[in-house]
């Protein structure tokens, strides 16, 4: 019956087991769970087939990875601390020194840095392919290349990969993909179902949606999910913390009527600045002047996102003034949550990665990234118009 499902549905019931007097599932905040006896404590060891310590696993950290692998169309999903223990953790149970990666351009800045500085580091290099080329994904495969890494849309330049185009290459090499699912989320995008062997999610984001939880979680076969259990998250502890893991739990059970109102909120704003006099440019999935508007249409089928990027005409200088004027709109460097957060990643999120690096990428200096909230529409552009007031 759950297969027939629809996604709504899904996020509500889906993992939610319930005792007869619970109308929510409790915390199971334990680190450790009791025998009955010794022999079941062996029984237990052998085959993994009840809790025995949250770091192996844990019962409400079970809801949130039925839930997340459910509404991705995986086969299972392991829940992680934050977004880059998921990323880790997928890489390393893949990756061996002599290997070699293919990741995209413009990726976040955690990511960037663990693909080209520390796993170098261990006998692993990659080299960085066109984020709107699959072309260039291909001739960058080299004979020991394992894994090519996507993000889409990425992360602050909501460029786009095709997942389609790029998961038949890797095919045709015997190559694992990875993608970072984090800014479209399973509403609007299902990598699994375009060809995508793995999807990783910073769950801190929209999946928990609330801004009070930190976590992560990595979609896959059943064989590979239990690969990274088994390898990475227990031997490198980058387990959830099982209230954080019921609070997106809990987030995920509305994903995708937040999601609904993030597409049309930010959809609507991207129009808005685009049509603004001060504004230089405006980069949105579903907007007509994203460069991969196409792509977007056809590969985000339920949506364009709640992120909008976009510079004023005045660069760097009228950006600053253009947040340090907003009211109703936050100064912070997260997304997805429900109230609407601005962020200039030049000098946060991508500071680490130098100019060079972000020019590469596309970030400029005056870069804004606007991650639209659950607030009537009319608020938010109306705090961003008055704040326009300050921008040259």
């Amino acid at each position: 019956m759950e297969d027939n499902w629809k996604m709504q549905t899904k996020a509500i019931h889906i993992g939610t087991t319930l005792s007869p007097q619970d109308v929510s599932p409790p915390v199971h905040m334990a680190n450790t769970f009791i025998f009955e006896s010794a022999e079941q404590a062996a029984h237990a060891f052998e085959y993994e087939d009840q809790p025995i310590y949250t770091r192996w696993g844990n019962p409400t950290t079970e809801i949130m990875e039925r839930k997340i692998a459910a509404l991705e169309g995986g086969e299972a999903a392991i829940a992680t601390a934050p977004g880059m223990a998921a990323v880790s953790a997928a890489l390393l149970a893949i990756v061996s020194s002599g290997d070699h990666i293919v990741a995209t351009t413009g990726l976040y800045s955690g990511t960037h840095h663990f693909i080209t500085d520390d796993l170098p580091r261990f006998g692993v290099h990659a080299t960085l392919a066109r984020a709107d080329d699959p072309g260039a994904f291909e001739a960058a495969v080299r004979p020991n290349t394992r894994v090519i890494y996507l993000e889409s849309p990425g992360n602050p330049t909501l460029m786009m990969n095709d997942l389609a185009a790029i998961g038949e290459i890797a095919r045709a090499h015997n190559i694992l993909t990875i993608v970072d699912n984090t800014f479209a989320t399973p509403v609007n995008q299902r990598p699994i179902k375009l060809g995508i062997d793995v999807v990783v999610h910073s769950a801190t984001k929209f999946l928990g949606g609330h801004g009070d939880a930190i976590g992560g979680a990595v979609v896959g076969s059943a064989a590979m999910i239990e690969r990274i259990k088994k390898g990475p998250i227990r031997r490198f502890g980058g387990c959830i913390s099982p209230f954080n893991a019921w609070l997106i739990a809990r987030g995920i059970s509305t994903l995708p009527l937040r999601m609904e109102r993030h597409n049309q909120n930010a959809l609507q704003v991207a129009q808005w600045l685009g049509n603004h006099t001060k504004v230089a440019w405006v980069r949105y999935p579903w907007h007509p002047d994203h460069p991969q508007a196409d792509l977007a249409r056809r590969q985000m089928v339920g949506g364009g996102g709640g992120v909008v990027v976009f510079e004023l005409k005045g660069g760097y200088d009228a950006g600053v003034r253009l947040m340090d004027h907003v009211v109703l709109c936050a100064r912070t460097v997260s997304l997805g949550d429900v109230r609407t957060l601005l962020t200039h990643p030049a000098s946060t999120t991508h500071h680490s990665l130098g100019q060079e690096v972000r020019a590469a990428s596309g970030i400029t200096d005056g870069l804004i990234r606007l991650a639209v909230g659950l607030e009537d529409v009319e608020d938010i552009i109306a705090d961003l118009d008055k704040a326009l007031v300050g921008a040259p």
